[in-house]
């Protein structure tokens, strides 16, 4: 029997030795962008990743949309370190477009968890004087910086149509996400509306200049996510129980960290 030689040998040894050091590299079982918006916890795309409580919530095909009972509403971007999400309407009228009528319904989870951030206001537009906005709920209209309807509807090409219909200044309403969570378009009696985000410094700005689209704010359970993460797995959970887990491969998971 032929004999290695010692400086083969030698060899054979440091190569083991470096294969051993190669890391083992997990492949995650979830996306982690979808476009150029990246997919973190507490969000997943897939189901059983991400927290539970946002399950179904995002649906990438060619862009990335947030689910709700109402529509699809495309996401804009994602801030996970202010924790907000931007959404854009397809459906709802701007100072450029009047879309038909539509309204914007969250389920009551999505209501608690992603509700429409402070500074996004709701405006009703060309409502009926008989609207309850204007009546026995008029205090849900507040004063928006002090811009008016006839503002509105004067500088919107969108909006000038009610203007030319009715030869006067219909009703608005400035109001929060509360109003039309509670009551449909079809109840508060307003053809139309829109919705404007970063509103804190909008006192003197044009509605041509406003941002229109609606902005939520999340928030991040605490179930333990950090440990998974830093031992290299992705956080999910159980599709049956809706129980943490930490995905560490396409074939491997565990309840709290990877390696145990």
């Amino acid at each position: 029997m032929q004999m290695l030689a010692p400086f083969t040998i030698f060899k054979l040894l440091i190569l083991t030795l470096q294969l051993q050091a190669i890391p083992t590299l997990t492949l995650s079982p979830c996306k982690n962008s979808c476009g150029n918006i990246p997919i973190n916890y507490p969000f997943g795309l897939e189901d059983g990743c991400g927290a539970p409580q946002f399950r179904h919530m995002l649906n990438c095909s060619t862009d990335l949309f947030f689910q709700t009972p109402s529509g699809a509403y495309k996401v804009q971007s994602i801030d996970y370190v202010k924790k907000t999400m931007v959404v854009y309407d397809p459906a709802m009228s701007t100072c450029s477009i009047l879309q038909p009528h539509h309204d914007f319904v969250m389920t009551d989870i999505q209501s608690a968890i992603i509700p429409p951030s402070q500074d996004t206001v709701f405006v009703l537009l060309n409502c009926s004087i008989d609207s309850p906005v204007l009546n026995h709920y008029k205090y849900l209209c507040f004063n928006f910086a002090d811009h008016t309807c006839d503002e509105l509807y004067g500088a919107c090409n969108a909006f000038r149509v009610f203007h030319l219909l009715t030869n006067s200044t219909p009703p608005c309403c400035f109001t929060s996400y509360n109003t039309v969570k509670f009551m449909s378009m079809n109840i508060l009696d307003c053809t139309h509306y829109t919705s404007v985000f970063n509103t804190d410094n909008i006192r003197g700005v044009g509605p041509l200049d406003w941002v229109y689209g609606i902005k939520l704010t999340f928030s991040v359970p605490d179930t333990g996510c950090e440990s998974c993460r830093k031992s290299g797995g992705t956080c999910g959970f159980d599709t049956d129980t809706e129980g943490l887990l930490c995905l560490c491969s396409v074939t491997t998971n565990s309840t709290r960290e990877c390696g145990k």
